[in-house]
């Protein structure tokens, strides 16, 4: 990711726990069957959480547990009840941040993230955006510049909302050492759950109940009024593919570019940064003797946290990203070389553990991404010219999509019935302004197109409607099934809680409640064992003073879970270390996130639909 993401790295990792979560990309694909409450997994306030939002995702993370840790991670795990769940709660935490930011007016407009990428480091070549780069890191995430644009606009503002909360405190230094030492802390826990489904055949439900929730909530069993429409999208980017670059124009390009091809030495090195040239020559004395010795030295000496835990790998790098001091001497050395060097920062111990050489790209190898970059310009230059024509067009013959179908050579696409609210995996038509266009009375009564709307850079999408329905209310028969399990969950959910705490009552008097527990196992904030983010929050914040401990958590829609706490294992810490330091402002911060977090989900209007959360 680039530095604009990069930079907020460290709260991104918060909002959506298990590994990294990254944020949930809203599809820009073709997808236009109608999405109502039935088809959601959750719903925070009034913001659905749709089933292929949540399937995408939870296979993302699995993709990504499987490329961590390969064959050493059972399949079995990454689709257990408690990891769907752990996937939903990061989603529903991202939403009520997200509810909170738009309160803040957070926004961040699609011409700021485009210029945002055009002018970040990692896109530039001699001093100047390379598409080339931008459509390789496109490659290589498997997205569309149209959808990477649209993901940074929700990133990019939640990422500073995020780090304006957890980058606010500062700890002392002995709460720092509390907090890395209870990071690293270890519990050993059993448990015994009551299961919801229990609980269940001692629900009794009569149709009064039913008939009685449905009268005092059908304003919640409406369907919203509805469209069918059909459209066409005029963008660049299918221009692009219509008119390929010949043979003669990618060599002519390459001729033209032989600088922007050419790839400079590159060079890698380790290094140990200490305070003064004493340290620094003692231990490039002792690496001379001995020097398989470099990377567990650089972790228990070097004063740089970042490099320090990679055995003080710095990777590669070109000219002109290091100090010149050290970047001299790196560039000066051998493979294998080691030399003390001293720059504005302290001495470093370096040592080069690689060179590539300077050369240039042949045209074999860059001839995909050249074809793609003039593709893209040719596409650009088309679309530029139709445009106008086409947007004039759809207004002048309102009455029909076809000859514009016709002229710029465009497949005429329809939808299944869409609503007028946001928030729908509609493709290209999931934008408010055109949505609005589309239930506007011009458009329902008089069946005319809408105008020529610009949903991304270079993409106009024309609409019409089809057919129309206005919003109805749903009837008690054809709710009643729906409310009567509900109804059943939620009494069986109280039951469980019911009996769970009567337990939990027990133990804590010294009694044994006649309860079963688990194998024991140890966990940490750092080893989950699998037990659930907010199980795990309330076992590592119980008083463990007087042990054996317990404590009782309710699991929505799932029952209730009791855990036995019976040994407490500390990690050594060192106020002192600079290490130590780093990690308890992370921790601090987190902290104070997470608080936030907790407390905008307590006030939020949060639906879960467990039925649509089971694994299909």
């Amino acid at each position: 990711m680039f530095d604009l993401v990069q930079k907020y790295k460290r709260v991104i990792q918060v909002f959506l726990g298990l590994i990294a979560l990254t944020f949930v990309g809203w599809g820009v694909e073709n997808y236009t069957s109608m999405r109502t409450a039935r088809d959601s997994v959750a719903t925070v306030n009034g913001s659905d959480i749709s089933e292929r939002q949540f399937a995408e995702e939870l296979r993302r993370q699995q993709d990504q547990m499987r490329r961590m840790f390969g064959n050493a991670v059972d399949p079995s795990m990454l689709d257990s009840p408690e990891s769907r769940r752990a996937v939903l709660d990061a989603m529903i935490s991202q939403r009520v941040v997200q509810t909170e930011a738009g309160r803040a007016h957070m926004f961040m407009s699609r011409d700021a993230v485009i210029d945002a990428i055009t002018n970040a480091p990692e896109f530039q070549e001699d001093g100047k955006f390379s598409p080339a780069r931008y459509s390789a890191y496109l490659a290589s995430r498997g997205v569309s510049d149209q959808q990477n644009v649209a993901e940074l606009q929700t990133q990019i503002p939640l990422a500073r909302f995020a780090g304006a909360i957890s980058d606010t405190g500062i700890a002392p230094r002995s709460v720092a050492a509390r907090l890395v030492a209870l990071e690293g802390q270890k519990r050993e826990v059993s448990e015994v759950r009551f299961p919801l489904q229990q609980f269940l055949p001692q629900v009794k439900i009569d149709e009064a109940q039913v008939k009685a929730h449905y009268e005092a909530n059908k304003g919640d069993y409406r369907t919203p009024e509805r469209v069918r429409a059909e459209y066409l999208v005029l963008s660049a980017e299918a221009m692009a593919r219509d008119e390929p670059p010949t043979e003669n124009e990618i060599r002519a390009a390459y001729e033209g570019r032989a600088a922007q091809f050419r790839v400079e030495e590159q060079r890698r090195a380790s290094h140990i940064l200490v305070k003064t040239k004493d340290e620094a020559d003692k231990l490039l004395a002792e690496l001379k003797k001995n020097p398989g010795r470099f990377a567990d030295l650089a972790k228990k000496n070097s004063q740089d946290p970042g490099s320090a835990e990679k055995g003080g790998d710095l990777g590669w790098f070109g000219r002109g990203m290091m100090v010149k001091p050290f970047e001299d001497a790196v560039f000066k050395l051998g493979q294998n070389d080691m030399q003390v060097v001293e720059s504005e920062f302290g001495f470093h111990v370096l040592r080069v553990t690689g060179i590539q050489a300077g050369k240039a790209r042949p045209l074999e190898e860059v001839r995909k991404e050249l074809a793609e970059e003039l593709a893209r310009a040719k596409g650009q230059r088309k679309f530029a010219e139709a445009a106008e024509a086409f947007n004039n067009l759809v207004y002048e013959q309102a009455d029909s999509l076809k000859p514009a179908a016709e002229r710029f050579k465009l497949q005429p696409q329809t939808t299944g019935w869409i609503a007028k609210s946001a928030r729908q995996e509609l493709g290209a038509l999931d934008h408010p302004k055109l949505l609005a266009a589309l239930f506007s009375s011009d458009a329902i009564q008089n069946k005319r197109n809408t105008d020529a709307i610009e949903v991304a850079p270079n993409t106009l999408v024309a609409a019409r409607v089809l057919e129309h329905q206005p919003a109805a209310q749903r009837s008690y028969d054809e709710m009643k099934g729906e409310i009567a399990e509900m109804l059943r969950q939620r009494e069986a959910s109280a039951l469980a809680l019911k009996e769970g705490t009567a337990k939990l009552e027990q133990l804590r008097k010294g009694g044994d409640a006649g309860v079963k527990w688990s194998a024991p196992r140890l966990v940490s904030r750092r080893e989950a064992q699998g037990l659930s983010a907010n199980v795990l929050r309330q076992v590592i914040a119980a008083d463990a003073t007087k042990l054996p401990a317990y404590v009782g958590v309710p699991l929505p829609d799932a029952g209730y879970v009791l855990v036995r706490i019976s040994k407490v294992v500390e990690e050594p810490v060192k106020e002192s270390d600079p290490q130590v330091v780093g990690r308890a402002a992370t921790l601090y911060g987190n902290a104070q996130y997470e608080a936030f977090v907790e407390s905008l989900r307590s006030r939020a209007d949060i639906e879960i639909r467990s039925k649509a959360l089971e694994k299909k």
